[in-house]
């Protein structure tokens, strides 16, 4: 049995109708209390496989769900225009659509900034917020400032239109997929020099790392050849410096940041004071930050027992 089939086994799949779209959506658990995953990129429901599992033996109800545009989701009719409040909106949509009047919200990469917002703008909603590899932050030009990164960084290219589409466009999915995980494992941030593109800084003889086997690349293959990565440039990158319309920034839920020693995150201009010096607690005053000595970008997956240990005793105390 493939382990795709092992998982969904356990877990079951529907397609959920919200604010005019057909979203992926993925659970598994039946327990009173709800816990909502939000993917990053380049990733989808599949990234919380080993979460969703742990959560709902824990007795949880575990949800996580393809953002629009991204996996087995339909796309907005003009994705070029989709942004973070989409997914906010789709977020509390969904909450909506299935009845949960409360849930904890776990947020990874990109998929943090929802969470920060629902916490932010629909706090009776949010039972307490957990986000990996990244810290309080609002979309905008104030909580996202390119003028600060290196001019070759991935995340300047890839805002730029075109740029991605024709670099990636070298390669089938499956090697960007692939790619895109070998550098984001790096401790580094991903710079390329001026007459190179992103995919250029990965040798192809590089092995995955070995948490993510062959078998999944498959898996994650197989979603973003279904979706392409139309709406995925456009929400993060392309979005990420659209004021959001947050004035007064504060989440009062009980929260929780794990992050990764190892997560080339850290490594972006000021992360490190903001987090390690406790900035970030001026807009989360109930933060909790655990650090893992060995995490990269991907913990959930790199150490999936470990974190979920982190989580399962944030949810019991709150």
């Amino acid at each position: 049995m493939s382990k795709i089939q092992q998982y969904n086994e356990k877990i079951q799949h529907s397609h959920v109708q919200v604010r005019g779209l057909k979203l992926h959506v993925a659970q598994t658990g039946t327990g009173p209390k709800v816990v909502l995953f939000l993917h990053g990129f380049p990733e989808i429901w599949y990234s919380w496989r080993h979460q969703m599992i742990a959560m709902a033996n824990a007795g949880y109800r575990a949800v996580a769900f393809d953002f629009r545009g991204y996996g087995l989701s339909d796309h907005p009719p003009e994705p070029e225009r989709a942004n973070f409040n989409d997914l906010a909106d789709d977020v509390v949509g969904l909450l909506d659509s299935l009845a949960i009047d409360k849930a904890f919200l776990v947020g990874k990469d990109f998929g943090a900034f929802p969470a920060f917002s629902v916490a932010v703008t629909h706090p009776e909603r949010v039972l307490g917020v957990i986000t990996l590899g990244v810290p309080f932050l609002i979309p905008g030009p104030l909580g996202v400032q390119f003028d600060l990164l290196p001019k070759g960084y991935y995340v300047i290219r890839w805002a730029e239109p075109g740029r991605a589409e024709a670099d990636f466009g070298r390669f089938d999915v499956k090697t960007v997929v692939r790619n895109i995980y070998i550098l984001f494992c790096r401790s580094e941030l991903q710079v390329a020099g001026d007459n190179e593109e992103i995919m250029d800084l990965v040798d192809p003889s590089t092995p995955l790392p070995p948490w993510f086997t062959e078998e999944d690349l498959d898996v994650y293959a197989t979603l973003y050849q279904n979706s392409g990565f139309r709406t995925a440039l456009q929400v993060p990158y392309r979005c990420m410096q659209l004021d959001c319309g947050i004035t007064n920034p504060k989440v009062i839920a009980p929260s929780l940041l794990i992050m990764g020693e190892k997560d080339y995150v850290m490594k972006s201009p000021g992360m490190e004071d903001y987090i390690r010096k406790g900035i970030v607690k001026q807009f989360m005053p109930n933060l909790d930050i655990i650090f893992m000595s060995e995490g990269n970008h991907f913990v959930q997956e790199q150490l999936p027992e470990q974190v979920n240990e982190l989580i399962l005793s944030f949810l019991t105390k709150n």
